[in-house]
């Protein structure tokens, strides 16, 4: 028999198709539910997907249930799938309400809410930065004066850096809680500032246990990359992970988060700092990392990583190895001011040096709008290169970030 599965907004952002594909491809029956009109889809969508339903928002637990119903009033739906942050609760609580397999409310309200999650965590055993969540500013207050500075003051539902400000004093506390509404009544998380190095952990889990796995390197930590202009930053996911000895930490530590969350099958992202004070866990999220990081794991192990997505979800097993044949990475180009792009220096050097490494390129065109340095890796210009050395990959990094300049006025 079919498995029916119901993917959330299948058209945007544009790597949102790539899950539809994959899931056609293993033989499920794709139905979408998204905020764009059937006329938007493209192609591929049309051929993939058995149905379509349009709602005015995802997010929205009525719309999208009642969308979800209806679909169950034709056929029986195997499993509700969202890979979007700010739809994973939406999609849960849809799952629960509908009696439909997945990742549970408890589960992903754990994977967003930064305080109940550390809280989780720290009750399992796992290594955690100190942290609080509070919308009454004299207990922020108390936590800062026991911690001490620096500490991160972030949404409680953030993703990722999104949102997240450091502060290393008590003038820079409060102007932060102003910004994030406290006085209003807001809650914020607030936690103690890990120094260390800052990777992630990505995979994908059947059962509860982890099937598929892929650790990626910031260069520098995320909170300094989305706020320096001069900065070129990258990640890179490491080909090393089976053969040095020091990632098994990290390995034992994902899988106590899994178990400890009551994540079962579902993509996982997780962040994590190793510094003086040891390995610390940061956050997860209950869906695959952004910045189309998994591109870069297809590129370094010869393997469709959505198909293998695809695979886990609807028929319970996997199907592909990975070979571990490449780092690959990604660097981020900033325009030298905001403004538009005028032009670019450098890019014919480095294709001539690396031209054989190359994954591929977004070089936008002149007189396109510079976006701001906090809106991410790749919101401007940015290459993806892989290599069979990491340490080589990440030289050549360094040097595309010395060599290509991206001119702005």
């Amino acid at each position: 028999m079919p498995v029916d599965v119901v993917f959330v907004e299948p058209c945007f952002p544009s790597n949102q198709r790539e899950f539809v594909r994959a899931l056609h491809a293993v033989g499920a029956r794709v139905i979408g539910i998204g905020e764009r009109p059937k006329s938007a889809l493209d192609d591929g969508l049309r051929q993939w997907l058995s149905h379509y339903e349009q709602v005015g928002n995802v997010t929205d637990v009525g719309q999208l249930e009642r969308a979800v119903r209806l679909v169950q009033s034709r056929v029986k739906v195997d499993r509700l799938e969202a890979v979007v942050e700010a739809h994973v609760m939406a999609a849960a609580q849809v799952r629960e309400r509908c009696g439909i397999p997945g990742t549970s409310v408890r589960s992903t309200f754990l994977c967003r809410d930064k305080p109940a999650m550390k809280e989780a965590l720290r009750q399992a055993g796992v290594p955690c930065a100190q942290s609080i969540g509070s919308s009454d500013a004299d207990d922020l207050r108390r936590f800062a004066a026991r911690v001490g500075f620096p500490l991160i003051v972030k949404p409680r539902d953030a993703a990722g850096a999104s949102g997240t400000e450091r502060v290393d004093n008590g003038p820079e506390l409060e102007r932060a809680l102003a910004r994030f509404g406290v006085p209003q009544g807001r809650s914020v998380a607030i936690e103690e500032f890990i120094e260390g190095h800052e990777a992630f952990y990505d995979t994908l889990t059947i059962g509860g246990r982890v099937v598929h796995d892929f650790v990626t390197h910031y260069y520098p930590n995320v909170l300094e990359a989305m706020r320096t202009r001069w900065i070129s930053p990258q990640f890179i996911v490491t080909n090393r992970l089976d053969t040095a000895p020091a990632y098994a930490q990290v390995r034992e530590m994902g899988q106590q988060v899994i178990t400890a969350l009551g994540l079962e099958t579902t993509a996982t992202h997780m962040e994590w700092f190793v510094g003086p004070r040891g390995l610390k866990f940061s956050e997860i999220g209950c869906r695959p990392p952004g910045v189309r990081a998994w591109d870069l794991y297809a590129a370094g192990n010869d393997f469709d990583i959505y198909r293998e997505w695809a695979m886990v979800v609807v028929h319970g097993r996997t199907s592909q190895r990975l070979s571990r044949r490449y780092a690959a990475g990604i660097i981020a180009l900033r325009p030298t001011q905001d403004g538009r792009i005028v032009d670019y220096a450098g890019v014919d050097e480095v294709h001539r040096r690396f031209g054989n490494w190359f994954i591929d390129e977004h070089l936008p065109p002149p007189g396109t709008p510079t976006q701001p340095v906090e809106a991410g890796f790749m919101a401007n210009a940015w290459m993806r290169l892989k290599h069979p050395d990491y340490d080589t990959l990440r030289g050549m990094l360094n040097l595309i970030g010395q060599t290509v300049k991206v001119i702005a006025r």
